[in-house]
């Protein structure tokens, strides 16, 4: 078989809707068949794809997330940041984006971003006046802060995946998430001096602040766990992970809302999505191998280089590769089959792998706000029950200040390598 028929099957089976996993498998059990190879060799590839100490952090980091939803840690954050910004015009809109923020350090995932804040926000943005497209749009945009601001979980999957630190490409996630929020937030600016009669304040409630710090002290040392002992050395991105998860069940108990059936749902989540996640990784190492049998990187990456010597012109063509794979594939999948071909190519132009990693995160997560197979977008639309086009036509204007932080961060690198530097991180 060769590499043409290998990639018309794969096509063939993703538009026929088959799990991407298996869509992988097929195919690649196929071509070593034809190679002369037996099954056997498939199956340890498979195997080995998953093997990897690193990789426990995946589960460990959804399990935080998935506790986080069911404590209604996002609810938290909701009125804390409610109170602390009651007389400021277009209040909900800012109070919608901190309160991403706020859960952007303890999910890791925009996917239970998305679930947990659309059920708690979008509605008290309706009941407030806010047209549905603005609300749902702030929210799902929102949303991708937790899968570029550490712990990301495609973060993670890209470190293990290219064989770089994981608290370097954590590090230099912070700022181009900042970048990102800000941008947001700018455009929430713009928005509401454009609908004054929507946006009103209200008046300034002490009490209710100081009650709403003390409700959201508890996950806001989260991040401090993770990030601090990361950053120090104390332990590995593993082992903060299970930290995390261990600290997320004693904060439920303290505040007696972890049962017995909401650890089993969260539990149950928590296998079902890694291990999907973890079977795309084993199919990825599987299609890796007859990607690497047929020499695709060096051949592409000598097309590439033969089309441009700039590392910022391959950036921009990248750009547009990773959001048109976004659009119709989740990240997952995306970064463990490209990463390591785009590692040695990336390599001849001079780009940093942390550079690389966050740029390449930024794009699959733009391409899910987008139909028709947006992850976030179906996620957002199946809570709200609203039409999908009505959605995306809100979501629309929000990409216009994510693609401005993309461009920002393909043609300034130091935004990213900045804060793992000054850490000692690279």
């Amino acid at each position: 078989m060769d590499l043409w028929l290998y990639i018309l099957l794969l096509v063939i089976l993703l538009l026929l809707r088959v799990p991407v996993a298996f869509a992988m498998i097929a195919p690649s059990l196929l071509y070593f068949y034809s190679q002369g190879l037996s099954p056997g060799y498939g199956i340890s590839a498979i195997v080995n794809g998953i093997n990897s100490f690193p990789l426990l952090a995946v589960p460990l980091f959804i399990f935080v997330g998935t506790v986080a939803n069911h404590l209604g840690i996002a609810t938290r954050l909701y009125d804390f940041a409610k109170a602390l910004l009651p007389r400021l015009p277009g209040n909900l809109a800012y109070v919608n984006l901190g309160t991403a923020v706020g859960f952007s350090w303890i999910s890791g995932s925009a996917l239970a971003d998305a679930a947990s804040t659309s059920k708690v926000q979008i509605p008290q943005m309706l009941k407030a006046g806010y047209p549905y497209g603005f609300s749902a749009g702030l929210t799902a945009s929102g949303s991708l802060l937790s899968t570029v601001m550490p712990p990301s979980i495609p973060a993670v999957l890209f470190a293990a995946t290219a064989s770089i630190s994981t608290g370097a490409l954590f590090a230099g996630s912070i700022l181009p998430a900042g970048l990102m929020a800000l941008g947001l937030a700018l455009y929430v600016f713009i928005w509401v001096r454009m609908h004054p009669k929507v946006a009103v304040s209200r008046p300034f409630d002490g009490a209710e602040l100081r009650k709403s710090v003390v409700r959201v002290l508890g996950p806001a040392f989260l991040p401090v766990i993770i990030l601090g002992g990361i950053f120090s050395g104390m332990f590995t991105p593993t082992e903060s992970a299970g930290i995390a998860a261990a600290y997320m069940l004693v904060l439920g108990l303290f505040y007696r809302t972890l049962t017995l059936r909401v650890f089993w749902r969260a539990a149950k989540e928590t296998v079902v999505i890694s291990g999907g996640i973890l079977l795309i990784l084993g199919a990825s190492n599987l299609m890796g191998q007859v990607l690497a049998r047929e020499q695709v990187s060096r051949n592409l990456g000598e097309w590439l280089t033969s089309l441009t010597e700039n590392p910022i012109v391959f950036l921009l063509i990248l750009n547009v590769l990773l959001i048109l794979l976004g659009i119709f594939l989740e990240a997952p999948p995306v970064i463990l089959v490209l990463v390591p071909i785009l590692m040695p190519i990336a390599a001849e132009y001079g780009i940093d792998p942390v550079h690389l990693g966050v740029i390449m995160i930024l794009n699959l997560m733009i391409g899910s706000l987008t139909p028709p197979v947006g992850a976030v977008l179906f996620v957002v639309g199946s809570i709200t029950r609203r039409p999908m086009g009505e959605l995306f036509r809100g979501i629309l204007p929000f990409l216009i200040p994510l693609g401005v932080v993309l461009l920002l961060l393909t043609v300034f690198p130091w935004i990213v390598t900045i804060v793992p530097t000054w850490l000692g991180l690279l």
